[in-house]
């Protein structure tokens, strides 16, 4: 059976990061970045843009969920509202797959210092510390498996995924 994780969180969660350590650690395994899927310069969110980006989302997973190559696709995005969740699953082919749906969460303080960094290193611009604080405590309402990520190292936050997906799930992780 295939392992299809989706990964969703705020800006600043460690979306990517998490995704990255699950890439390696998870046999078979390819990681798609819904934020690349609409990487542009100037950054528009648009309804046009929004569903460009949906349909891009939506093939490259199909791609990779219908390619014999992954055992597990790893899949991270905001996803703020169920209704994006929602959508992207049903574009998809997934009988045969084991979904595993989670959200990182994050306390203000711990997402603000990691922002903070993110903007003095230049990675990101400063208007970004309160639209991701805005989004929240949109994931409270979200039918996702939680996890506050406030301390934990993305290590950490993989290897509690790898724990709450279920069992014979292929990895090289100690989970204590």
């Amino acid at each position: 059976m295939k392992n299809v994780f989706f990964i969703g969180g705020t800006m600043g969660a460690g979306k990517t990061a998490v995704c990255q350590v699950l890439k390696k650690r998870l046999d078979r395994s390819v990681f798609l970045d819904g934020d690349w899927c609409w990487d542009m310069e100037p950054f528009q969110v648009t309804e046009e843009t929004k569903a460009l980006a949906l349909d891009n989302v939506c093939c490259l997973l199909g791609n990779f969920i219908r390619c014999s190559a992954y055992e597990n696709v790893i899949f991270c995005w905001v996803m703020h509202r169920q209704e994006i969740i929602d959508s992207i699953l049903a574009r998809l082919d997934t009988s045969g797959c084991r979904l595993n749906i989670f959200s990182l969460v994050c306390g203000e303080e711990p997402l603000r210092r990691r922002l903070e960094g993110d903007i003095r290193a230049g990675r990101r611009a400063p208007d970004i510390i309160e639209r991701s604080l805005e989004y929240l405590t949109l994931y409270e309402r979200l039918d996702t498996i939680k996890i506050d990520v406030s301390e934990l190292t993305p290590e950490k936050a993989a290897e509690l995924i790898v724990q709450m997906s279920g069992e014979n799930l292929p990895r090289q992780f100690n989970i204590q």
